[in-house]
C-alpha cells in the first residue's frame, strides 16, 4: 500500500514551514489590500517580480517528494533517469529536437559548465563558455602541479610530484561521472580511504590522536575504552567504537528506505517504496541539524556526540544540516570504494577541455545579465528585445595583460553555473523570481581548507628498519635520539636527509620551524602501510598520506591538514606561507618529530572561502534548506538555466555537477 505521498493526511505534512507560513500569510495580506482594484491576473511587485503564493500542492509533504526523487535521481513518475542521462552523456548524445540551433551562453567553467557545453556542441548548437580564471577551468577540481593545461609554475621541488586542492576521491557507485570518465578516457586507480598493506589487506596502522591520546585505528577498533573514556562517554559505550554508535544511532533512519540482508549488507528496498522512504526522511528530519538529531532522535549524551563528532569527522558540521552529514555517513566509509584519477583529479578538465577549447573564453568575468522574460516589464533590459536576443551579459577581464576590457555576448539561452554565493555578486535584470533571489541569497555554503607538505621520501611506508637505516645516515646514533626524545629541537635537522635538496629551506626557515615545532617529544612507531590518514583533535584535524607512489619519484606529498567550516576558518588566520610551519607541527604531534628530516620545504595551500572564483567549498545546507530552497534553485527564469554541483542534492561531488549539467544540457536543447 502506498504511504501518503503525495496525498498526505491532513498533519505537519501538509502544513506550512515557518518560512511558508510567513510567505502565505504575506501574500494573503496582500491579497486582502488590493482585492477591490488589482485585475484578476498574476500579481507583479512594481519591480516586476511575480508574487509567488504557494500553492495548494506546496506542503512539506510534496516538498519532501520532490526532494527525495532529486536525491534518487527519479523523474515525476519515479522513472529512473540515470539511463536517459547516461544516453546524452556518453552514448548518442542529446535526443533529436525539432527546435533549431541555439546561441547558448555557459558562464563558469567548472565541470558542471564543461560537460553542458560539450553536450550542446555535439547537438549542434553556438556555445561560447565564460570562465573569470585567466589560465584555468575545472572550479574546485584543482591539481597543485607541474605544467598542465594551465601551465602552472612547479609547486614542489620534485616536479613529479602533484597534490590535489579539491576534489581527490570520486566513489564507484556515482555512475555519471565514472562513465564520462571511461567515456573520455581519463585512467583512474584506487583511492585508498583507510591504510592498507603492499598485498591491499587492510592495516589500519594510522593514528588517532585525541585527548592526549595516540591510537592506532587498528587498535582502537578492537578496544576503544581508553579513547572512549577520555571523551566521559557513558560506562555502556566504553566498548563500542565510535563509527558503531553512529551507524548504530543512523540504523533506523536508513530503515525507512533500505533493509539489512543476512549477511548484515543493506539493499535499497523496491523502487516505489525506497522514494516513499526518502520522502519520509526528509519531512521529517529535514529541518534538523546533526546535533539535534544525534540529541533528540538518537538520545546520546553530549560526551558521546563529542566523542562521534570528532572521531566519524561530523564536529564542524553538527550545526548544520542532518541530510547533509547522513548523506555523506552513508557515502564516505570504508565499505565504499573510492577512486582517484592518475596525474591528478584535473586529468578530467584536462579532457573536457579538449572537447570544448574553441569555444572557451578566458578571462572573463561576468558582471551583469539581462535577460528577455514575457513574463516580466522590461523597464531596465535595454539590451535585450523579444525579436532580439534573450539574453546579454557583460563582462569584464581583470587586467591581467594591461587594463581591463570590457566585453559583451548576446545569445538565445544562457546557463549560469557560478555558485550561488558568486551569483550573488552578479546583477541580473529584470530581477529574477522572488524564490530564485532568496536560495541566492541564503543557500549556505561551507568552508574547507587543505594544507600539503612536500617529502622527500614516504615515511609513511617505513618500517623501524628502514626509519634506523634512514636516520643513522644523517648521524649514527640519531635514530635512537628521536626514539628517545633527545634530537635537537632547535629547527637544525629539518631536511638534513641526504634527499633533500635544501632549495627552499633557509636558515630563517629553520629558526621560525623551531619556533612552532611541536612539544611532543615521544616517538610513535612506524606507519608501515600505503594510504589511509589519521585524526586529531589538533588544528589539522584530518590528514591523508598518498595512496600510491608517482612514477620515478622516490617521494611524496601529504595532505597534512583537511579541514571544513569553523576549523578550516582558523587556518584562514594564517596568510599561505604562515601555515606550513603549523601543518607540520601538527603532523609531528601525529606522527612525530622526525619526520621533519625529508621535509623537503615546499607545501602548498588551497583556503576556497578565499578562492575569488569559487566563494566557499561547496552548498552545504542548513536546516530546512532542503524543503525551503530546493524546489527554487534549479528552476530556470526565462532563458537562463542553472547548473552546478549547487543545483543538485550531490553537492561537493563531482556526481551532483554532472548530473546538473545533463539536465540543464536537456532543458536548453528542448527549449523552444
Amino acid at each position: 500500500m502506498r504511504s501518503s505521498y503525495p496525498s498526505g493526511t491532513p498533519s505537519r505534512s501538509n502544513s506550512l514551514s515557518r518560512r511558508g507560513f510567513t510567505a502565505t500569510a504575506a501574500a494573503s495580506a496582500a491579497a486582502l489590500t488590493t482585492a477591490a482594484t488589482a485585475p484578476a491576473t498574476a500579481a507583479a511587485s512594481p519591480s516586476g517580480d511575480l508574487l509567488r503564493a504557494p500553492s495548494a500542492g506546496d506542503t512539506l509533504a510534496h516538498r519532501s517528494l520532490e526532494v527525495a526523487r532529486a536525491l534518487l535521481l527519479r523523474g515525476p513518475d519515479g522513472e529512473d533517469l540515470v539511463p536517459s542521462y547516461l544516453q546524452a552523456l556518453v552514448g548518442g548524445g542529446l535526443p533529436r529536437s525539432a527546435t533549431t540551433p541555439k546561441k547558448v551562453l555557459v558562464v563558469g567553467a567548472g565541470p558542471a559548465g564543461l560537460v553542458a557545453a560539450m553536450l550542446l556542441r555535439r547537438a549542434g548548437h553556438t556555445v561560447t563558455l565564460l570562465e573569470a580564471n585567466g589560465n584555468r577551468v575545472g572550479g574546485r577540481i584543482k591539481t597543485f602541479r607541474t605544467g598542465g593545461h594551465e601551465r602552472a609554475a612547479q609547486p614542489f621541488t620534485d616536479p613529479r610530484q602533484y597534490a590535489e586542492a579539491g576534489a581527490m576521491r570520486i566513489p564507484g557507485s556515482h555512475p555519471l561521472v565514472m562513465a564520462l570518465l571511461d567515456h573520455l578516457g581519463v585512467e583512474r586507480q584506487k583511492f585508498r580511504l583507510v591504510d592498507e598493506h603492499a598485498d591491499g589487506t587492510p592495516a589500519q596502522q594510522t593514528w588517532i590522536h585525541v585527548n592526549g591520546l595516540r591510537v592506532r585505528r587498528a587498535d582502537y577498533a578492537r578496544d576503544p575504552r581508553q579513547v572512549n573514556r577520555s571523551f566521559g562517554v557513558p560506562r555502556s559505550l566504553w566498548d563500542v567504537p565510535s563509527a558503531t554508535i553512529l551507524n548504530t544511532a543512523l540504523d533506523p533512519v536508513r530503515d525507512e528506505f533500505s533493509q539489512r540482508g543476512p549477511d548484515g549488507r543493506r539493499t535499497n528496498k523496491s523502487a516505489e517504496e525506497t522514494i516513499d522512504g526518502w520522502a519520509r526522511v526528509v519531512e521529517r528530519y529535514g529541518d534538523f541539524s546533526m546535533r539535534r538529531f544525534l540529541s533528540e532522535a538518537a538520545k546520546l549524551d553530549d560526551a558521546t556526540i563529542d566523542l562521534v563528532g570528532c572521531l566519524e569527522d561530523i564536529t564542524s558540521r553538527l550545526p548544520l544540516s542532518f541530510l547533509h552529514s547522513f548523506l555523506d555517513a552513508a557515502l564516505i566509509s570504508p565499505q565504499t570504494a573510492f577512486w582517484e584519477l592518475r596525474g591528478g583529479t584535473a586529468a578530467l578538465p584536462d579532457a573536457l577541455l579538449k572537447e570544448v577549447r574553441p569555444c572557451v573564453r578566458f578571462d572573463r568575468r561576468v558582471t551583469r545579465i539581462e535577460y528577455w522574460d514575457p513574463r516580466r516589464p522590461h523597464t531596465d533590459t535595454p539590451h535585450v528585445r523579444a525579436t532580439g536576443p534573450h539574453v546579454w551579459v557583460d563582462t569584464v577581464s581583470e587586467g591581467r595583460e594591461g587594463a581591463p576590457v570590457r566585453e559583451q555576448f548576446t545569445a538565445d539561452l544562457a546557463l549560469v553555473t557560478v555558485p550561488f554565493s558568486g551569483l550573488r555578486h552578479i546583477q541580473v535584470a529584470p530581477l529574477m523570481s522572488y524564490g530564485k533571489r532568496r536560495a541566492v541569497t541564503e543557500l549556505h555554503y561551507d568552508s574547507a581548507t587543505k594544507v600539503v607538505l612536500e617529502f622527500s621520501r614516504r615515511w609513511w611506508e617505513l618500517t623501524e628498519a628502514d626509519w634506523k637505516r634512514e636516520l643513522d645516515t644523517i648521524a649514527p646514533g640519531l635514530y635512537d635520539a628521536y626514539r628517545k626524545g633527545r634530537a635537537p629541537g632547535d629547527g637544525s635537522l629539518l631536511g638534513r636527509h641526504g634527499s633533500v635538496t635544501g632549495d627552499r629551506l633557509s636558515e630563517s626557515q629553520r629558526t621560525y620551524y623551531a619556533a612552532y615545532r611541536s612539544s611532543t617529544r615521544d616517538q610513535p612507531g612506524a606507519v608501515a602501510s600505503l594510504g589511509g590518514g589519521s585524526v586529531s583533535d589538533n588544528p589539522n584535524r584530518f590528514t591523508f598520506n598518498p595512496s600510491h607512489t608517482v612514477p620515478g619519484s622516490p617521494g611524496g606529498v601529504v595532505l597534512a591538514s583537511y579541514t571544513w567550516a569553523d576549523d578550516a576558518m582558523r587556518w584562514d588566520a594564517f596568510d599561505d606561507d604562515a601555515r606550513y610551519p603549523h601543518a607540520l607541527s601538527g603532523l609531528q604531534d601525529i606522527y612525530g618529530q622526525r619526520i621533519e628530516v625529508f621535509y623537503t620545504g615546499a607545501g602548498r595551500t588551497q583556503s576556497w572561502a578565499r578562492d575569488p572564483y569559487a566563494y566557499g567549498e561547496a552548498s552545504v545546507l542548513l536546516p530546512g534548506q532542503h524543503t525551503e530552497l530546493f524546489h527554487d534553485i534549479a528552476t530556470p527564469e526565462g532563458p537562463l538555466h542553472f547548473a552546478g554541483d549547487h543545483t543538485s542534492l550531490k553537492p561537493a561531488w563531482i556526481e551532483g555537477a554532472v548530473e546538473s549539467a545533463v539536465r540543464a544540457a536537456l532543458e536548453i536543447h528542448a527549449a523552444r
